[in-house]
């Protein structure tokens, strides 16, 4: 539309919108903030019996799908469960050990939580277990407070307490409706953390590898190379490194076949079984444990024993279960609704985070009374249970019965496992942890998302775990902030033979409409931002008067801020607006709002800023409030 028809054009005034009493806007807000997927309408106009059937079905997704589970299924799921319990029995034992915890503990952790969670969660495809990351978190955090070598009882006990107090974290996020606190971790800082915890993991495990002895405490780089480099002369066992070299080479050869061929997904998940078998049948051939080759030895027999008794619910030991659980079970939360998202989109199906929070926190605190430490989804048994055909969390229970038959049967076959083959299993799982693709983009999209991974990412490899996730934490607050207290502002020009106004600096064939300045502010406008704000439309205007004098144009006499994206406005925000109209009002400029939204104008009405300005100083658009303000200058350029 040619810019100089719009003089015969109507002008349309801003809409007001109904009046809400105070009471009305706070649940309103409240609504939109807890309940923005409105779970309750499906109760609407139900009896009660209905509703209570609604209600079971909600904390227990069992009920929903187990009414359309048959025969096909089953066997999908059982073939799917047999896969992931080949990858997470060898993986537990060695994650266990990341926690400083007995073999049995990791086996315990793979038994009862996802029994739980198979009736309470509502993934398809997430498999239920320890993980690496979180191993090492919890071994970190507890090492801290006990020694897990000279007080082995209340490291334990310690141990079944953070895990409580971390179901019970996860459980209230989800009753609460608090799920949105975890996304405060951007993804690119769980790219950096998860890329720093694998090189932390895979470095722990040369211990191990290497058949070292005396192994530093630490987990940054530097004392864990001081260690192996220390112990070189007369620590290191060739034995050992044999074993641990042949078998990485096996499972790293394994997962490039799975990587390449889709259809041999069962490879990488069996061979660490099949690695664990034949390592532990080579070292019982040889007898290679009289040669210096550490072995993991016994493994009791038996099912999860209870351990509520063990729990501190007061006392010192309780403060300090309480710091770690809400530690570790907020990384376990982070992890497992990541891993369930992704393959509820590669399904295409709903997943309520907070009914996942509460499923995820009730099974951590049954598996705190029952011996287990924290579980939580695994991205590796996650990714094998789906490209096996999982069809429901019926794999969890299939892997559930293989787990407990081992710890019923198998478990004396353990004895002679090599500790080297437990850590080349770790550190080929962590390998996948570390995503340089991710980490690439993310430096080409955004320079700051990516200062903030590689911080997170230093701050777990050359500090500690817990200091790197308080660097993840604390670069993502601070890129909100930032974002927060600088929003982006931009100079608007007219697109030729249009109405339209878009930024020059998008647009360079974008035209300046003479003796008028058009700036967009990109932000809502609240106290941490306001002055900044109008301090920038100042700048804007002070650069702009310059260029025109040095250039002998005509100068500025109207401002037009275009409030299209200002979402909200608060108190601090009107009354920077109050002090720019009068700064305005001193240099003889105009001021000019065109589009505020209706939060932003019923407030601008309430405080009487709109009284101030004038009811004709607003427009509907950017356009419009050029042509009454300016329509010779339009029809001259």
């Amino acid at each position: 539309m040619d810019m100089a028809n719009l003089s015969g054009s109507p002008v349309h005034k801003v809409g007001f919108p109904p009046r809400r009493n105070f009471a009305r806007g706070l649940t309103d807000g409240l609504k939109e903030t807890f309940f923005a997927d409105d779970p309750l309408r499906p109760y609407k106009d139900q009896p009660r019996s209905k509703k209570l059937l609604l209600g079971l079905r909600f904390l227990f997704p069992v009920l929903e799908w187990g009414r359309d589970y048959d025969l096909s299924k089953f066997k999908r799921d059982i073939v799917a469960g047999l896969t992931i319990a080949s990858l997470c029995i060898p993986q537990d034992i060695g994650y266990a050990k990341l926690a400083n915890m007995e073999p049995k503990y990791g086996l315990y952790s793979s038994f009862v939580p996802p029994l739980v969670y198979a009736v309470m969660g509502s993934s398809r495809d997430i498999a239920i277990g320890p993980v690496a990351v979180v191993s090492l978190l919890l071994g970190t955090l507890l090492r801290a407070e006990v020694d897990p070598v000279n007080n082995v009882e209340e490291y334990q006990r310690l141990a079944f307490t953070a895990t409580f107090f971390a179901g019970v974290t996860q459980a209230a996020l989800g009753f609460l409706r608090l799920g949105f606190l975890i996304e405060f971790l951007s993804h690119a800082t769980i790219v950096g953390f998860m890329g720093g915890a694998a090189v932390t993991i895979a470095l722990q495990q040369l211990k191990g590898f290497l058949g070292i002895d005396k192994f530093t405490q630490q987990t940054d780089i530097v004392s864990v190379m001081k260690s192996v480099f220390h112990s070189a002369s007369h620590g290191w066992n060739w034995q050992t490194i044999l074993i641990g070299s042949s078998f990485s080479a096996l499972l790293l050869v394994a997962r490039y076949i799975g990587k390449k061929k889709r259809n041999l997904f069962w490879v990488p998940a069996v061979a660490p079984l099949a690695s664990v078998v034949l390592a532990t049948s080579f070292v019982y051939i040889t007898r290679a444990d009289e040669h210096g080759v550490k072995i993991v030895r016994n493994i009791d027999k038996g099912i999860n024993p209870p351990s509520a008794h063990q729990i501190h619910f007061t006392g010192p030991f309780a403060a300090k279960g309480l710091r770690i659980g809400m530690v570790a079970g907020v990384v376990a939360l982070t992890e497992a609704v990541a891993i369930g998202r992704t393959f509820a989109a590669m399904k295409d199906y709903q997943l309520d985070g907070n009914k996942e929070m509460v499923a995820l926190g009730t099974m951590n605190v049954v598996g705190s009374m029952t011996s287990c430490y924290v579980s939580t989804g695994s991205f590796s048994r996650s990714a094998v249970n789906f490209m096996a055909g999982c069809q429901t969390s019926v794999s969890n229970v299939v892997m559930s019965v293989v787990v407990m038959l081992t710890l019923l049967i198998l478990t004396p076959l353990f004895k002679y496992t090599p500790n080297a083959i437990l850590s080349a299993i770790i550190i080929s799982a962590v390998i996948g942890l570390i995503d340089y693709e991710a980490a690439f983009l993310i430096w080409k999209v955004d320079k700051f998302d990516f200062i903030a991974c590689v911080g997170a990412f230093f701050g777990v490899v050359f500090i500690s775990v817990e200091i790197g996730l308080l660097v993840a934490i604390s670069i993502s607050l601070a890129k909100i902030l930032l974002q927060v207290t600088r929003p982006r502002t931009a100079l608007l020009g007219n697109i030729p033979g249009t109405s339209i106004y878009r930024n020059i600096e998008q647009y360079p064939e974008a035209t300046r409409v003479p003796g008028a300045l058009i700036v967009r502010v990109d932000s809502a406008i609240y106290f941490t931002n306001s002055n900044y704000a109008k301090e920038r439309i100042l700048r804007w205007l002070r650069d702009e008067e310059e260029q025109l004098k040095e250039n002998r144009l005509p100068k500025i006499n109207l401002l037009i801020v275009d409030m299209s994206p200002v979402t909200d406005i608060d108190t601090s925000g009107i009354h920077a607006l109050e002090e720019l109209y009068r700064s305005l009002k001193k240099r003889k400029v105009q001021l000019v709002l065109a589009n505020p939204g209706p939060a932003v104008i019923e407030k601008l009405q309430l405080a009487k800023f709109i009284e101030l300005i004038g009811q004709e100083k607003i427009f509907l658009t950017v356009g419009e409030a050029v042509m009454a303000y300016a329509p010779n200058t339009i029809e001259e350029a």
